[in-house]
């Protein structure tokens, strides 16, 4: 009788570290490593974000937005993100884009790196 209860402990620790690593895996957000910084009012910004809703880019891939004229947190990451591209802070405008280890500075880039991402010709 004892081997079945320690049959059945094991099993349900089993179950409970299943279950817990599927809620971890995929309830957990995710955080994206590319990084879109725009800002209200920039027409090239415009442009972008009519590529983005015209392609329907945010159901194909995975990005964070982050509007940095309004957000001063925003603009102090979009600078320290330039930084490590080596573009001096003064230079650094939008739209930028970061995808974890190389950036894309302006519309054109930008739409770009998603065609290139997503396949759009």
């Amino acid at each position: 009788m004892n081997k079945k209860i320690l049959l059945i402990v094991f099993i349900v620790i089993i179950l409970i570290g299943i279950a817990i690593f599927i809620f971890w895996k995929y309830k957990t957000p995710q955080k994206s490593e590319i990084i879109y910084f725009y800002g209200e009012g920039c027409p090239h910004c415009a442009n972008v974000d009519q590529f983005l809703k015209d392609n329907k880019i945010e159901e194909k891939i995975s990005f964070e937005k982050k509007e940095m004229f309004n957000n001063q947190d925003n603009a102090k990451e979009l600078v320290a993100v330039a930084q490590k591209c080596g573009l001096p802070p003064d230079q650094v405008g939008v739209p930028f884009l970061w995808d974890g280890s190389k950036c894309y500075v302006g519309d054109t880039d930008v739409m770009n790196f998603f065609k290139q991402k997503t396949g759009i010709q």
